[in-house]
């Protein structure tokens, strides 16, 4: 759903659902929050309030559609493009709210209101996006633009240009007979990505090893140790639970002796939802595989890939399968030359090494060559300190933000922790609060797991609303009083997904459909990347890598002989991602025709994928495997997973950038934030980047990053 917003209208309905804007008074959604920046009152909010506002929201937003849509004054900006953007407040108050809590803290409610919606929210949308008398006002609007009458404002020439490929990509141009057609497909197809992460979500709780054995467990940390202890205590378990992370390769992993163990984790994190029974997701994938090839074939496009591919930045399928055929085979090679110096290490196996043996021989290489290694590490990763001196310091530098934790106010979990932002005053004046930031960063049987960013409040000018964004990251969680202690990649992470909150935070945009991370989704990557630079720079690494007990910070040869290893590890994890990525395209490039027809042929169809593209290594698995790829069946990455490889050229290219002009200063933090993130999808992207960069992307810092070049 877009970020279009409401007044609601008593009295009305949505045709062909039945229902009725009318909404109880006592329903918390029933009028706007009145809590700071707008936060949703969770505390207010129960199960059974959802579904009767998201009912009244659609019937109220097809109310004010029909308004614009049959005003008989000639169109304008304001009563046509200004109209639709503030329409349908109510439904996106409550949309945002339930799909929030639905992803971090689902119950079995939740995903029945979900199942029971997904269909009436796709048929809604359709019912908007194929309105041709909307067509006709914005198309009147843009022949004004054209033909000199009109004057706009370069924003708004672009949303009147988004908004037509919007009309035109959703099927405005079809027969009624083949948007009836259009409209089955989508209602189908939202149906089946909701059941995809349903079973997605049970089937990891289903996968999660539980030891019952304390001896198999040596390698693992007291803290970790202690983690799956509660999370079995959680499940009324006896023993350690070892929780299953989204991606193939588990964390734990790396530490774990046992290579028994190390095997049982591997097996049951890859073979999820093909195991037969109620999780398994192979038949509900094959047919969103074949309904989206069927909707593209529809819209006049090859495959779905095709349909992705032409309204992003990449322009073509082709321009995507080119790239990741380019980056292939190199990287590749340098997986095969890490998998040689793994073979070589002490208590490697005979016969080559295994994928559920590739962290663990890592570590011990690692430890060798550099002196270095994760179990070192983590004493000095504890969360709290690499949140406040590493995260947001970081973004204090750059940004001149602040953070204050407010107690005062609620999430939708316990665990959620809710700080407001402040923007760096003028001279004399005090802060200035510029929205509100949530951190959710636990694991729990009731969350999706992954990690991401999304908007409970988009920023915008034309309502002056300021935003408030939430973090989710999967961490494991200890026992009361105990410090949460990282890894490596958990770090990366946390600035990862701050990135996009910056993107949230520091947009400054007129429409709130243009807002923040508004942009086409091979770049919404890019500045979250970018933020993962300042984990690594030194002087705010060595802020946050300070020992959790002695307050010792990390001896300056260990940050030193860090950043001197990043290339070390690019061979795996440059070929799993791709794998993955590749492997996606395989899917989302096929016909309704040469879709596999039976569950039995998924991971056929997988494995020859892989074989054709070349990275086919039993070592180096993908990062997801089609049965839990939730990027691409139950998330709006589907033929788009490419999409972080091809913003991490301009991410390279603009880490450059930072060296060349200084690094982390406050005049490149401002000029980074007005040039880009604060302009959100205002504009083409593209445009952004090259007033930020003075030039077209250069793939060339991107192959040095990753050891390709």
């Amino acid at each position: 759903m877009t970020s279009t917003h409401e007044t609601s209208t008593p009295g009305t309905s949505t045709p062909g659902t039945g229902t009725s804007a009318e909404l109880d008074p006592a329903n918390p959604f029933a009028t706007p929050w009145d809590l700071p920046y707008g936060l949703p009152d969770f505390a207010a909010i129960r199960e059974e309030h959802y579904e009767p506002a998201v009912l009244a929201g659609m019937a109220a937003h097809r109310a004010e559609v029909e308004a614009i849509a049959t005003d008989p004054e000639p169109p304008t900006v304001e009563n046509t493009l200004d109209a639709l953007e503030r329409s349908g407040r109510l439904l996106d108050r409550v949309a945002t709210a339930f799909y929030s809590t639905l992803s971090a803290d689902s119950t079995p409610g939740l995903e029945d209101i979900q199942e029971r919606l997904a269909p009436l929210l796709a048929a809604h949308q359709d019912a908007v996006d194929l309105d041709a008398r909307l067509y006709a006002r914005v198309t009147a609007l843009a022949d004004a633009a054209a033909a000199g009458t009109l004057a706009l404002e370069p924003d708004t020439a672009y949303l009147l240009e988004r908004r037509i490929t919007r009309f035109e990509r959703a099927g405005i141009a079809l027969s009624e007979a083949d948007q009836a057609t259009l409209r089955e497909l989508n209602a189908r197809i939202t149906t089946l990505q909701a059941s995809f992460g349903r079973k997605l979500l049970a089937g990891a709780n289903e996968a999660s090893v539980l030891v019952t054995d304390e001896a198999e467990l040596a390698g693992l940390s007291p803290d970790a140790r202690a983690g799956a202890r509660a999370a079995a205590l959680a499940r009324g378990q006896e023993g350690w639970l070892l929780e299953m992370q989204l991606f193939t390769h588990q964390n734990v992993l790396a530490s774990l002796e046992s290579p028994a163990l190390r095997e049982r984790v591997q097996q049951a994190s890859a073979s999820r939802g093909a195991t037969g029974g109620d999780t398994d997701t192979r038949e509900v994938l094959l047919e969103i595989v074949r309904l989206r090839a069927r909707r593209a074939r529809l819209l006049g496009y090859e495959h779905h890939a095709a349909y992705v591919a032409a309204d992003a930045t990449a322009g073509s399928a082709d321009a995507v399968g080119e790239m990741l055929a380019r980056l292939a085979p190199a990287a590749v090679a340098n997986a095969r030359r890490e998998a040689e110096a793994l073979a070589a290490a002490s208590g490697a196996p005979d016969g080559g090494v295994r994928a559920a043996d590739w962290s663990y021989l890592n570590e011990k290489v690692r430890k060798e060559r550099f002196d270095l290694d994760d179990a070192a590490l983590r004493p000095y990763l504890e969360l709290d300190r690499v949140v406040h001196d590493g995260v947001f310091r970081a973004a204090g530098l750059l940004f001149g933000l602040s953070f204050t934790e407010r107690h005062d106010l609620a999430g939708y979990h316990p665990d959620v922790r809710v700080f407001e932002v402040f923007d760096a005053p003028e001279p004399g004046e005090p802060d200035t609060g510029l929205g509100l930031f949530l951190g959710d960063w636990y694991t729990r049987e009731s969350k999706r797991g992954g990690a991401w960013m999304n908007s409970l409040v988009t920023q915008s000018r034309l309502f002056g609303e300021r935003p408030v964004v939430v973090n989710n990251l999967n961490i494991v969680k200890p026992p009361a009083g105990e410090p949460t202690l990282l890894v490596w990649d958990e770090v990366t992470t946390l600035f990862h997904e701050f990135g996009h909150a910056l993107h949230g935070l520091l947009s400054d945009v007129r429409y709130p459909s243009q807002s923040g991370t508004a942009v086409p989704r091979d770049f919404v990557e890019y500045p979250s990347q970018v933020n993962e630079m300042w984990a690594w720079e030194p002087q705010v690494l060595r802020s946050f890598a300070v020992h959790h007990v002695t307050g010792e910070p990390m001896p300056a040869e260990w940050v030193d002989t860090m950043l001197a290893s990043r290339v070390w590890g690019e061979g795996f994890a440059t070929t799993e991602y791709l794998a993955a990525a590749l492997l996606d395209q395989a899917w989302h490039r096929l016909t309704p025709e040469e879709v596999p027809a039976s569950a039995q042929d998924v991971l056929p169809f997988e494995a020859a994928a892989l074989a054709a593209a070349g990275v086919d290594l039993d070592a180096v698995p993908p990062r997801y495997r089609t049965t839990y790829f939730n990027h691409i069946f139950g998330g709006g990455y589907a033929a788009g997973y490419y999409s972080y490889i091809w913003s991490e050229v301009l991410d390279a290219d603009t880490v450059e950038w930072y060296q060349v002009n200084g690094g982390l200063t406050r005049e490149n933090g401002e000029t980074f934030r007005r040039r880009l993130l604060a302009r959100g999808g205002s504009q083409d992207p593209l445009a952004s980047f090259e007033d930020l960069r003075g030039r077209a992307a250069d793939i060339t810092p991107l192959l040095k990053r990753r050891g390709l070049a």
